[in-house]
């Protein structure tokens, strides 16, 4: 349906794995961004600032008229930003905390062309039940979350067996909101 080409400016898979399964026309091109926002940035507008900062960074790639799209997640609990675990025991304390309790992920993307640039987010409410030590352990040890922002991935064990409710789409808690994508595609040209 969207014919113009985007350009990926996301190392993510999952990122990848959705735009293919939504038969966008993709390439990844991606430049090293530092991932750091202003202290006084209120959480939940984080993943777009990040957003907007991988977009702009990708700017240079853009031919023609092909679109740059970045995009960057974050977990939210309690107003605190779950990023990627620095290491097992960053990702069992993240783990322990989102245990039982309903966290946000929101999905921050910018589209950017060589004369236009819009931004939005994806929000969605995750309800995850208890997990215990050794279920938190299992998980760490055969999935190695560490490039998950709050440590743990929807379509993995812990989002078959352990997420009993979402509000949102299932999508933009993997890594991008696609309907929100497709339907700012449409308007943007």
């Amino acid at each position: 349906m969207i014919h113009k080409k985007i350009i990926l400016a996301s190392k993510s898979p999952r990122r990848s794995q959705l735009l293919e399964e939504a038969d966008f026309n993709f390439e990844i091109k991606t430049t090293e961004v530092e991932e750091t926002f202003p202290d006084d940035l209120a959480t939940e507008k984080v993943a777009e600032f990040l957003a907007i900062k991988k977009a702009r960074a990708a700017k240079h790639f853009i031919q023609n008229d092909e679109v740059v799209l970045g995009a960057d997640s974050v977990v939210i609990l309690d107003d605190i930003i779950y990023g990627k675990p620095k290491n097992e025991e960053d990702a069992f304390q993240t783990l322990k905390k989102l245990s039982g309790n309903m966290h946000l992920v929101i999905t921050g993307v910018c589209l950017l062309s060589s004369e236009k640039e819009i931004s939005f987010s994806g929000i969605s409410k995750v309800y995850m039940s208890e997990l215990t030590d050794e279920e938190i352990y299992y998980y760490i040890k055969n999935y190695q979350p560490f490039d998950k922002a709050g440590s743990y991935a929807i379509q993995e064990w812990i989002g078959l067996n352990k997420i009993h409710k979402i509000e949102g789409t299932y999508s933009n808690i993997m890594g991008l909101p696609v309907d929100l994508v497709y339907q700012h595609l449409k308007d943007f040209f």
